[in-house]
Order: structure tokens, then C-alpha cells, then sequence
């Protein structure tokens, strides 16, 4: 095709994603003028229907945000309110919180790297197309999913939308004889997600480095998941109650769903992130599997994300057996509440990256207002920029159909929530 090539490019609706978008692409006289990555699903107001609601109905409601992370959300939550309420949970808790997490970690990039991401890294259509070629790789990260469903079950009662997370711990502690089981089950998984770090790493991925900042929370002694502070490859190091101050929302015409910007510019959060900046806290097992590999870390191939959520998946099972194998009844499961007024925040890294919240509530523990920064809605403009830079390096001469697949991909491999970022919509009336 020609050089000064003028296209219009419609993907009306995104396959293999959590959620309803769409990417469009104006090419005029073979540039790319304009690029929107377009999030139209209703906004989900849920930061408005919380406002009202009592505090201990507050970690059911926002468990109902998103069905692959509804850990994440309630940990957030749990974690202002008891900041507002003067609440410590105690050393049982925060372990449990930990362990329900490492759950969520694994189902959600499991589920990502076999049916959403693989699949376009190896040419096929869908997950059962691959099965098909390689139904040991496909049987090994289904099987690890579930393990990390039934880590979620054990303290949640269920692992879609978990009831079991009350403010001030569980509604009820997991018996010895469930721990047991899911203990050797971790055991016997651990040399797997070792072996899928392996096969993470093999896939052919594109050689395209970017320039980009990484923003994940930072902990003095563990890999973060759900305490520690905000910090960046650009010298960012704060405490989560100072984001409002630094981290900006905006609005575009095209989505319902706000772009997040750090000193004015996209950044990133997610696994690769976390990685790239935290990579000093994993232990052996998962870097002698990392060293077995060519991919290095920090890396600023966006494609490797692949890896990183490969190599979560390999910590998390380390570290829920870590957990599991000094695991004691507790005399109980929560500390009593008592509410009072105040203003808390949240903030741990979800699966797809750092989830902020940030409450206030009145004198009896009623929401008075709320606001969740989930890190689809932060990835945004990362995303566009990624698609404009992989685009035009991988040719806008190309076919339509090319184009609308490598952006498809791009989209994909950020594993994007796309209706837990439709929360708010900024209504402007103009009336002549």
C-alpha cells in the first residue's frame, strides 16, 4: 500500500476483554491523527449508591464492582474504614487478607494468560483453538486458576463475589482440616507455576520497548499487595493519602471512564510495574525461574507483562503456603467496630494494578462520600499511547484487518477491567 495512505479504522466492539469498548483510528496521508481507545458501557455510579449505605454494608457492595477481582475492591474498603474507625485487626487478619489475596492474584492472571493473552500470542482465535495444540499448557493454567478460586472460597465462602470480609476481619476462620488440603495442593503447584514462568517467558512476543513511567506500592518487607507506599521509577514516594494531591482525573469527550495522569503524563500500573519496581522482593523460587528465562526485569516491553503475571502467579502460590504452614486458629476471626466520622483511605495493588479508595464517613459510619480510582481507568492513557508508538512501528501501510488485530493485542495484553472503570460521568448541561 501506499505510503500516504488515508484510512478510517473502526473496532466497534473489543474481543477477550472484561467488559464493552472500542478502538478507533483516523489515518490521514499515512499518519496516525487520531487514536481513541473508547469506553462507552453506563457508568456504574457506584461511588454515588455507596453514599447513604452503613459502613459494614460497604465490603458486599463493592465486592460486586468487578466478578474476576472482588477481592481487591474489599480489601481497599476494609482497609479505609478501619483507618477512619481507629481499628488494628492484629497479625491473624492481615495474614488471612494476605492469603485471600495471593487467591485473586492467581485465578485473575491465569484466566488472563490462557484465554485472553496466549491465544494472540500464538496465532490462534481462541483458547479452545490452542487447547488443541497444546492441552497441557492450557490444562496446567486452568487447574492453577481454580486452586486460586478455592483460595478465595476458603476465607470468603465463595469465590465469585466473596460474603466472608467484614470490617475487622472474617465472618468465620477456615477450619484445619480445609487448610490442610489446600496447603499440599499449593505444594504440589508450586514446581507448575515455576514451569509457567518457564513457557511465559518462551512465547513470541514483539521486541517493542517503550518509554513509560511505573507507578506500584512499595513495601520495606514483603512483595506489596495490600499495605506499604506509592512509589515510582521517577523518584515518587509517598504515603496513599497523599494521591488526590499528586495523581490528576480528566475526562474525554469519547469515554465514561476518566484518564489518570501523573505530573501530566500516562503511567502504568499493573504486574510489569510491580515487578520492575519490586523485584528485590521475590524470593528464590520465582527468580531462579525468571534467571532460567532471556526476559529481564525492569523491562519496559509492555508485552512482557506476560511474564510478570506469570511470575506473580509462581509467588503468590509461594506465599499462600508461606502463610498456610504457620496458619493457628484464631480465639476469634474480627475485632469489634465501633464506628465513628472521619476521612480513610485504601489502597492495594489489584491484579490489573494499584486500586486507591478514599472515604468519608458520618458520626454513625454512614458513607457520606466516596471515591475508587481502579487501575483500568489509570491504564487508559498508557494503553492509547502504547497503540499509537506499536502502531506506527508496526506500519500503518498495512491492512485494515492487520491494524484492527495488533491493536486488539495491544489492548488485551493490559488485561483491562473495562467495566470496573465506568464509574463516574461528569454530566454538562448547557441550556439556551
Amino acid at each position: 500500500m501506499a505510503e500516504g495512505r488515508t484510512a478510517s479504522i473502526r473496532v466497534p466492539l473489543l474481543a477477550r476483554v472484561e467488559g464493552e469498548g472500542a478502538l478507533e483510528m483516523e489515518i490521514r496521508e499515512g499518519r496516525l491523527e487520531e487514536l481513541r481507545l473508547r469506553i462507552f458501557e453506563p457508568p456504574r455510579l457506584f461511588e454515588k449508591f455507596l453514599e447513604g449505605r452503613s459502613w459494614h454494608e460497604v465490603p458486599d457492595l463493592v465486592a460486586r464492582i468487578c466478578g474476576i477481582c472482588p477481592v481487591a475492591y474489599q480489601m481497599s474498603a476494609v482497609h479505609a474504614l478501619e483507618g477512619i474507625f481507629g481499628i488494628d485487626p492484629g497479625p491473624w487478619v492481615r495474614a488471612m487478607r494476605r492469603l485471600m489475596y495471593c487467591g485473586e492474584w492467581i485465578e485473575s492472571h491465569c484466566l488472563h494468560m490462557m484465554l485472553l493473552a496466549a491465544p494472540d500470542f500464538l496465532g490462534y482465535g481462541s483458547v479452545i483453538e490452542m487447547a488443541r495444540e497444546h492441552p497441557l499448557e492450557v490444562r496446567r493454567g486452568l487447574a492453577l486458576q481454580a486452586l486460586g478460586n478455592d483460595l478465595i472460597r476458603l476465607l470468603g465462602a465463595r469465590s465469585v463475589h466473596p460474603v466472608g470480609v467484614r470490617v475487622g476481619g472474617f465472618y468465620k476462620a477456615p477450619t484445619m482440616e480445609a487448610v490442610e488440603s489446600l496447603r499440599e495442593r499449593l505444594r504440589t503447584a508450586l514446581p507448575e507455576a515455576q514451569a509457567l514462568i518457564i513457557w511465559a517467558a518462551s512465547l513470541p512476543v514483539p521486541d517493542a520497548e517503550q518509554q513509560f513511567p511505573c507507578v506500584a506500592m512499595r513495601h520495606p518487607a514483603e512483595y506489596p499487595m495490600n499495605e506499604g507506599r506509592i512509589v515510582s521509577d521517577h523518584g515518587l514516594d509517598i504515603a496513599i493519602d497523599q494521591v488526590d494531591k499528586l495523581f490528576t482525573e480528566r475526562q474525554v469527550p469519547y469515554s465514561t471512564a476518566l484518564f489518570s495522569e501523573l505530573d501530566g503524563k500516562p503511567y502504568l500500573v499493573g504486574p510489569l510495574a510491580r515487578i520492575n519496581l519490586n523485584q528485590d522482593c521475590l524470593p528464590r523460587i520465582v527468580t531462579e525461574a525468571l534467571g532460567a528465562t532471556t526476559v529481564r526485569f525492569p523491562s519496559h516491553n509492555l508485552f512482557h507483562s506476560v511474564v510478570a503475571r506469570a511470575a506473580e502467579v509462581c509467588y503468590a502460590i509461594w506465599e499462600a503456603l508461606r502463610i498456610l504452614d504457620a496458619y493457628v486458629l484464631p480465639d476469634a476471626p474480627y475485632v469489634d467496630v465501633v464506628p465513628r466520622a472521619g476521612i480513610g483511605y485504601g489502597c492495594t495493588e489489584a491484579p490489573r494494578g494499584m486500586l486507591w479508595h478514599r472515604y468519608e464517613t458520618g458520626d454513625d459510619g454512614t458513607m457520606r462520600t466516596v471515591r475508587i480510582v481502579p487501575p483500568t481507568s489509570q491504564n487508559q492513557g498508557r494503553i492509547e499511547d502504547d497503540l499509537k508508538q506499536t502502531l506506527e512501528r508496526f506500519g500503518l501501510h498495512r491492512s485494515d484487518a492487520e491494524l484492527r488485530h495488533m491493536g486488539e493485542r495491544v489492548i488485551r495484553n493490559y488485561d483491562p477491567c473495562i467495566s470496573c472503570s465506568t464509574h463516574f460521568l461528569k454530566l454538562k448541561v448547557r441550556r439556551v
